[in-house]
């Protein structure tokens, strides 16, 4: 591991997206901006009568088709040169004239839903029978009209319009203090060398052999975010009461129930996934023991928790080998699905390593009529390979939602957004424990096996559960401070981790380097979505071509149906316990078998 991360500009070509397949040059992106402001001033002309006619409503949703496209390129491009390096005044001034831009715009719009709401179902009907070339708008009329209890009127709707920019800030500051402002400090490791701490470096710090130094990097690492402990409260506490203040002004009862009905899904899906975790934290315990009787200490702490459990075994790979494996692991979906994943690897879909003021983690971003990029940050883990494959997961998906669906109808909802993803890397743990060359390399893959149930189930679970109390907190009027939130989030780590975990006291700042928390009740998806793939890819696994077509029928149908019901598409039916269950019981299975590897 090297000392200094590079600059962009000294990151080879190879490694970086090619961002100029969406626009070529700052002019052009300039261009598209102008043309999606003057989109908005044509819908503009449509005040007072966007459903005075079936024309006038086709012409209408035509244009904001349009726009919205416009917007979708002019927005996706900026953030993404503002992500690679958050230190570059240009990508942030992009970013900032973007926003601004459609906030402006979304402020001069926000009579067309209110508009659509209002007009009877019978009028609706009847535009359907007099112009058929309006069923393409179908899905999209029925997504705004779904929440007319929730709508405002014309005027309260321009003005809630005009915060959507203020909504964002909370984010920008969590994302600028954390990933340009925040300066870590440098460790020593066991060969002398001297490396600098990073977000993108902690994890694979925290795989170290070196116990000594895991602790070492743990501390200064949590120390550093502690000492703007007063700051992250006010940012997150902000984060909250700007969603207090939407959910209240769209007459929801809990930032809970307006967050769950924005993406079609029950709140009772998400209480269920914390109950039924809670209910089965005794699995999450027998891992923390068999961990810790593996690694052969007194006590278990949390900078033990990211250590590979199979001594002497070390697996290191290149990009390129990574890709190898996640191609071979995804062949059982067809040859449709692997040419198209070479065709993103060939032609620089991905941005793959850190540098100097990259946004940390991964994410895909799915661009309209482009392609999908994905950010990586890979350092030649077996984490980094399993992050490839989950990422590419969001990227075909994307694609074929695409590539199957106008562009209003291509946008699915966050709740399936996880399941493709994380198939991808089921699929991968299978062909990896299936070609295991001994048991030594295959107790290797069990124990990142149990730590993906461990950080995709019951860890994520555990932020839900963190989100969802700090937010009934504040909403009972209860001060978010930094206090009361490194409690609370130390309490849940203590009742997860259990009894045979020491909760170092420093883990109660873990909840300030969390980025989903400004996601607005987003991580509880990685826990659905992880059971919902779990099921799916075995099924693949099982049954071949019939559940091969049933998925790929999934993954082109954008957001066309409710979540749930398009996942019963692909043969998993979320509304029950049953998939959640089952994928526990895997996990049980799991630790048993290396239980039994390990005698």
């Amino acid at each position: 591991m090297e000392n200094k991360l590079p600059k962009r500009s000294e990151v080879a070509t190879e490694l970086t997206w090619k961002i100029e397949d969406i626009f070529v040059s700052e002019k052009e992106w300039e261009e598209a901006l102008n043309e999606a402001l003057s989109l908005a001033d044509e819908i503009v002309e449509f005040i007072g009568k966007v459903t005075e006619s079936a024309d006038t409503l086709y012409k209408v949703l035509e244009t904001y088709e349009k726009y919205s496209l416009k917007f979708h390129l002019v927005t996706g491009y900026a953030f993404k040169i503002r992500d690679v390096d958050t230190t570059s005044t240009s990508g942030q001034k992009l970013y900032s004239k973007a926003m601004s831009a459609e906030v402006i715009a979304s402020e001069k719009l926000a009579f067309m839903e209110p508009e659509i709401i209002a007009a009877s179902a019978a009028t609706i009907e009847r535009f359907y029978y007099e112009k058929p070339e309006l069923a393409k708008y179908k899905i999209f009329i029925a997504e705004i009209r779904r929440g007319k209890e929730h709508s405002l009127s014309p005027e309260l709707e321009k003005l809630l319009a005009g915060t959507n920019e203020l909504t964002e800030l909370p984010y920008e500051g969590f994302a600028t203090l954390s990933n340009a402002d925040l300066k870590f400090p440098e460790i020593t490791n066991e060969k002398g060398e001297s490396i600098q701490i990073t977000n993108g470096r902690f994890v694979p710090l925290q795989e170290s052999k070196d116990r000594a130094l895991r602790k070492e990097v743990f501390e200064k690492y949590y120390e550093t975010f502690g000492s703007f402990k007063n700051t992250w409260a006010v940012l997150y506490a902000g984060q909250v009461k700007q969603l207090m203040f939407n959910a209240r002004a769209r007459k929801y009862s809990t930032t809970l129930e307006a967050a769950v009905d924005s993406t079609n899904v029950s709140p009772e899906v998400y209480k269920n996934l914390v109950e039924t975790i809670n209910d089965n934290l005794d699995k999450m315990h027998r891992y923390v023991k068999l961990r810790k009787n593996l690694l052969e200490v007194d006590e278990l702490h949390m900078y033990d928790i990211y250590v590979p459990i199979v001594k002497d075994y070390e697996a290191k790979y290149t990009i390129e080998e990574a890709k190898e494996l996640v191609l071979r692991a995804v062949e059982p979906l067809g040859t449709n699905y692997v040419n198209l994943l070479q065709k993103a690897f060939a032609e620089r879909w991905i941005d793959v390593v850190e540098n100097e003021g990259k946004r940390g983690g991964a994410y895909s971003s799915g661009v309209y009529g482009v392609h999908p990029f994905v950010l990586l940050n890979f350092n030649g883990t077996l984490d980094d390979v399993f992050t490839l494959a989950h990422e590419m997961g969001h990227a075909m998906h994307s694609y074929f939602s695409n590539e199957g669906q106008n562009f209003l109808d291509s946008r699915y909802k966050i709740f399936v957004a996880e399941v493709a993803s994380t198939t991808n890397e089921v699929l991968l743990m299978e062909y990896m424990l299936k070609n295991a060359r001994d048991n030594k390399e295959r107790t290797y893959l069990l124990n990142h096996y149990m730590d993906s149930f461990k950080g995709t189930v019951y860890r994520q679970t555990m932020f839900a559960e963190f989100e969802k109390t700090s937010n009934e907190l504040a909403e009972s009027g209860e001060p978010l401070t930094h206090e009361n939130l490194t409690g609370l989030y130390l309490e849940l780590n203590k009742k997860y981790y259990g009894e045979d975990m020491v909760s170092d006291e420093l883990i109660g700042y873990e909840w300030m380097r969390i980025p989903h928390f400004y996601y607005n009740f987003y991580v509880y998806q990685y826990a659905t979505g992880f059971s919902a793939a779990v099921a799916i890819a075995h099924r693949i696994l099982k049954e071949g071509e019939t559940a091969v077509n049933d998925y790929m029928k999934f993954l082109h149908s954008g957001c066309t149906d409710d979540p749930v019901s398009l996942l019963k598409i692909a043969g998993v039916d979320m509304a029950s316990k049953e998939p959640i269950n089952s994928a526990l019981k895997i996990f049980e299975r799991v630790i048993a078998e290396m239980e039994g590897l390990i005698k």
